[in-house]
This record gives C-alpha cells, structure tokens and sequence, in this order.
C-alpha cells in the first residue's frame, strides 16, 4: 500500500513563489502605466532661455509696417501706333504738361494705308457724282414721258367725249365711237402703270442714292480715323508730371501697346506698403495709421488694399489725412503703425520665435520654483509688433518660454539648469 507524501511549509512556497513574483510584476508595470511620468525630459540651460511674464494690461492692436513713398499716380506711356523711333523728344526726368510730345515714330505702312484711303475715297466721290448724274438725267427723261402721256391721254379723252356727242346725234357709226372709248380707257390706264412705275423708280434712286451717301459718309469717317493714326505716331503727355522712365532707344521698333516708360504726377505722394499675409482679413480701406517723421507724428489712412498676395504679402496704398513731412521724394522709407482695432485689457505674453515653431498653438510653462517647464496648450488671438493676446491656456503670473522652440519642439518637460 502507498504511502501519501505531506510537504513541508517551505516546499509549499516554493512552489507558489514564480507566481506570487509573476503578479508582483503585473501590479507594478499597471502602477507605473496608471501613475507614472512617462513624458520625455530635456535638460536645458537657463542662459539659453528667454524667459517672459504672462500678464495683464491694455492690448492695443495694431501692427507695425513699412511702406516706401510714391506719387500718387504714375501713368504708363505706350504708343497706340506701332512704329520706328525717330526721335526722343525729352529725356528722363523732364517736367511735362499734358500733350507735350515725348517720342516721334515712323510708319511707312500706315502712310501707304493713308495714300490707298484718300484714293479710294476720290473714286468713290466720282464714282457718286456719275451715279448722281444719270440718275437726274434718267429722272428727266422720265418728266419727259409722264407729259408726253399726260397729253396724249387728254387728247383722246376729248376725241372720246366729241364721238360720244356724235354717236348719240348718230353722225358717226357705233364702231368708231366704241374705238375712241377704248382709246382713251388704254391710255388713261397706260398714264397710271407709267405714273407708278415712276414713283417706285423715285424711290429706288432715293434709297440708292442715301445707300451711296452713307458709304461714301462711312469712306470719308474711315479716312479721318486713318490719318488720326497718323497723328498717334506722336507719343504725347497724358498728364503733367515727371517723366520719371523713358526705355526707347533711336531706331528701335515699337509695337502697339509696348510700355515704354512711365510719368509721375507730383501732386501729391502716397505711401505704398507690403503686409504679411497674417493681417489681410482685417485691413480694409479707412483704417487709421500713423507715421513719425522728423521728430513729429503724420495721420495718414489706408487707401486701398489689394487682394492679390505674392510671397506671403499683400499691399496696400496709405494717403496722409493732414500736414505731412517736407520734402518728400519717391522711394522714401516709412515706418507706419496702422490701428487694426480698439485698444482692450488682455492676457498678454511678448513676442518671441516660438511662434515659429508652435502657431500659437502651445508653450512652455514654467514651474513655481522655475526648475522645470512643461508644455501647455494655449490659444493665441490678436497681435501687435509688441505682444500676443492669449486666449485660453495661461493666467496673468505665470512665466513662460518665449525663445525659439526647434532644438527641443518634441518634448513634453524641460529641466532648467
């Protein structure tokens, strides 16, 4: 018979110790999933760091631009008639008035197209002028007849009425009264067919004869206009101004429309600027700006804005409102602030290149004791040249990171040396 074998306490551990060690495991790797800093560390120096102030205070919200002085229209010259250049008449940097000759061309095809215009209008003229003549010889002719039927139909209408007198005496037989009747009915209708025919051919030679006009009216408008053209190989002042670019050259073929240079009006200047595509929504004309110029501060207001954008920038046309510096020239650099808004008490932080890295979108918060900083979602509205206005994520006290963010932009914790 078998004899039953009892372990001992300690065997009885044994047995029981890679399972006891096994959950022992589960618990802590499940603690340190629930309860554990998993976010990555990077340590950083302090002297590396910008360290800035969350705070409070008026947000005035406008942005910081600069804009270089131009006349306040520039009208582009170029010939409405092609042509060679035969002459410069005014260099570059003359004062102009309005009709001033700047550049003579030389067109010998449009002097042909001239010469063939004013021959074909001439044989038009005599082509007319026959056409005229035959119809009034034709018209003549056609009186002559209408008369000559006129008479005839009235002499037989008396013969008709005398052989009617005599018929009815019976001195002339039935026949001969009958055939003076008929007579006079043939030409008395022959008198109406000739009459209408005459009208109808009156109105043919009236209608032809306006046709004839209006083409010969529209021949003499076609030939005035041909030698205007003429008249546009002169390239001429559309204003008085600054011939401020003149790019002709003697000898040189022009095209029709080909720019070939610029006047400036001097009346007055404007003050053209380039924008950052940021701000294009909140510009709009009539916005206030300002410009400080020799030791004074100018009004000036925004113009016009174009919606066109090219390398991230669009522009915009500011005019002064009032007094303005002396001695404007073109090409002059301002500096503007322009007033996007109204000034409003705000959560701010100052700007700096983390906006780079981040879109406003999160940043670094600094512990109370300034050894650690931790990422934070944040939500950036307005901006000036000066400040962010924060809307959510940050309270006025707090210190945040504001220098560049590309070194460490994947991390979740900084650690301040």
């Amino acid at each position: 018979m078998d004899k039953k074998i009892e372990l001992t306490r300690t065997e009885r551990l044994r047995k029981w110790w890679p399972l006891a060690v096994a959950a022992a495991t589960v618990v802590a790797a499940i603690g340190w999933l629930l309860f554990g800093n998993h976010s990555s560390t990077l340590r950083v120096a302090s002297d590396e760091l910008t360290l800035s102030p969350v705070t409070r205070a008026e947000f005035k919200d406008y942005v910081r631009t600069s804009g270089q002085v131009v006349p306040i229209e520039v009208v582009q010259i170029a010939p409405e008639e092609g042509g060679i250049v035969m002459e410069k008449v005014v260099e570059e940097g003359a004062h102009v008035r309005r009709g001033d000759v700047i550049v003579r061309l030389s067109n010998a095809n449009l002097d042909l197209q001239i010469l063939n215009a004013e021959a074909e209008l001439a044989e038009k003229q005599n082509m007319l002028r026959n056409t005229q003549v035959a119809m009034e010889q034709d018209r003549l002719n056609n009186l002559t007849e209408q008369a000559q039927l006129d008479m005839d139909t009235e002499r037989k209408r008396r013969t008709y009425q005398q052989n009617q007198r005599l018929a009815d005496q019976q001195l002339i037989s039935r026949e001969q009264y009958v055939q003076s009747r008929e007579e006079y009915e043939l030409a008395a209708r022959k008198k109406q067919l000739v009459a209408s025919r005459l009208r109808q051919d009156s109105i043919y030679r009236s209608v032809q004869m306006d046709q004839m006009e209006d083409n010969l009216s529209a021949m003499r408008r076609n030939v005035v206009l041909v030698r205007q053209r003429r008249d546009k190989l002169e390239v001429r002042s559309a204003i008085d101004g600054e011939l401020g670019l003149l790019d002709v050259e003697l000898g040189q073929s022009l095209s029709p429309g080909q720019k070939i240079g610029q006047i400036n009006d001097l009346r007055d200047y404007k003050v053209q600027a380039e924008v950052d595509e940021h701000y294009i929504d909140r510009f709009r004309p009539g916005l206030q700006a300002t410009v400080e110029r020799e030791g004074q501060t100018f009004a000036m207001l925004v113009r016009k804005v174009y919606p066109e954008v090219r390398q991230g920038k669009f522009r915009v046309d500011f005019l002064f409102t009032g007094p303005r510096p002396s001695r404007l020239r073109s090409g002059q650099t301002f500096y503007l602030n322009v007033e996007l808004g109204q000034s409003a008490q705000a959560v701010l932080i100052p700007r700096g290149t983390f906006f780079q890295t981040t879109g406003g979108q999160w940043i670094f918060v600094l512990s109370r004791d300034g050894r650690h900083a931790y990422r934070r979602p944040i939500r950036v509205g307005r901006q000036n040249p000066r400040h962010y206005e924060v809307l959510e994520g940050l309270e006025p006290g707090e210190r945040v990171i504001t220098s560049g963010y590309e070194a460490y932009k994947d991390y979740e914790q900084l650690e301040i040396k």
